[in-house]
């Protein structure tokens, strides 16, 4: 480590004397093209010509000038530079790697300079949104791993437990079908859960863009929505629709049944036996607004401001079933198909989630 140090300092050593005679040399150049140009002029105008010593003692003393003058120059660029480049490169370079070793906490305070457009609080005001983000970032990471092990090891656990109550050779054919059930429910929402971590995990690194193609929105609304009738009869829900004819949008279809699936999902499953779920398309402007409202339980503002984050489930009883993936999907599909997504809730009254994207206007008004 001492010896690339060394090596460093040598290196930057030998690109300052290059750098001085470089400087030098110019500077001698410009001088002598002027003492030239003004003993040249001074002759022609005055009469009088000027001997060999006259010169030469003229050129002794103009170089001992150019000599002083790149040396005075040339410590006060090394001190400017010292002073005003390298010091904040090494704050930064330091906090770097900080960052670099995990620290995510580092942040640099701002440097107070002879040049305020030197651009460098600049940098640092940038750099500390950074490790910000970085931090934010690393805690949801871990957050993920904390979630992602809990998730996968309450399904375990109940397939375990019942699992070894069905070795039991005394156990009733009734009570055999009840474990069975409960142990293929548990692997159902395991299974669930696994492709949709895998789904989010493809949208979250999706780099190409989306296969996209021009179709008729409400028809595709009216397709997700039927897809649940088995669940909206078991629990003898009212479904009111009102969607407003030939809306079309262009975005990847499979992409935003995503959004539509999980929205009609959460709605239905939170409304009570008797309530309603109602959907809404209609076409503002160049804007495609689908509202899709349910009659449930609602959503308090503390539960609202993290819905849409991995594994939140506001209802931490884990009483309803579900593993709190979907609206992040959600969140997600809808960042990449440049839509805007905004939830309104009241506690005991319900939620409706509108989601607004851009639709193929056509010249229609």
């Amino acid at each position: 480590m001492k010896r690339a140090e060394k090596q460093e300092q040598f290196r930057r050593a030998l690109l300052a004397l290059r750098n001085y005679f470089i400087f030098f040399l110019t500077l001698c150049f410009v001088i002598t093209c002027c003492m030239m140009l003004f003993l040249r002029v001074f002759s022609e105008m005055t009469g009088i010509t000027l001997q060999k010593e006259h010169i030469e003692l003229a050129a002794k003393l103009t170089l001992i000038n150019i000599v002083v003058l790149s040396l005075i120059c040339a410590l006060i660029d090394h001190l400017r530079r010292k002073i005003m480049i390298e010091r904040p490169v090494k704050y930064i370079v330091r906090a770097a790697q900080k960052v670099m070793d995990g620290d995510f906490s580092v942040r640099i305070g701002r440097i107070r300079s002879i040049d305020p457009n030197d651009g460098f609080n600049t940098i640092i005001d940038y750099f500390n949104r950074m490790a910000e983000e970085l931090s934010h970032t690393e805690t949801l990471r871990t957050d993920f791993i904390a979630n992602v092990s809990h998730e996968i090891k309450t399904p375990l656990a109940v397939m375990q437990n019942y699992g070894t109550m069905l070795q039991q050779s005394d156990l009733p054919e009734e009570k055999r079908l009840e474990y069975a059930k409960a142990i293929t429910d548990a692997s159902r929402r395991l299974a669930e859960m696994v492709t949709n971590i895998l789904k989010l995990n493809k949208l979250e690194n999706q780099a190409l863009y989306p296969n996209t193609e021009t179709y008729d929105l409400g028809e595709q609304l009216c397709e997700c929505l039927l897809g649940f009738e088995d669940l909206w009869e078991n629990k003898n829900l009212n479904i009111a629709t009102e969607i407003q004819e030939n809306v079309r949008v262009t975005t990847d279809p499979e992409l935003l049944s995503l959004v539509w699936n999980n929205l009609f999902s959460n709605a239905i499953k939170f409304t009570e036996p008797g309530g309603t779920v109602s959907l809404v398309l209609t076409a503002e402007g160049d804007q495609a607004v689908v509202m899709v409202s349910d009659t449930g339980c609602g959503i308090s503002k503390e539960v609202g401001e993290h819905m849409f984050e991995k594994f939140y489930q506001g209802d931490t009883s884990h009483a309803a079933k579900g593993n709190g993936l979907g609206l992040a999907l959600v969140r997600r599909v809808i960042d990449i198909t440049k839509g805007d997504i905004q939830v309104s809730s009241q506690v005991g009254k319900g939620s409706t989630f509108i989601v607004k994207l851009r639709r193929e206007t056509d010249g229609a008004t």
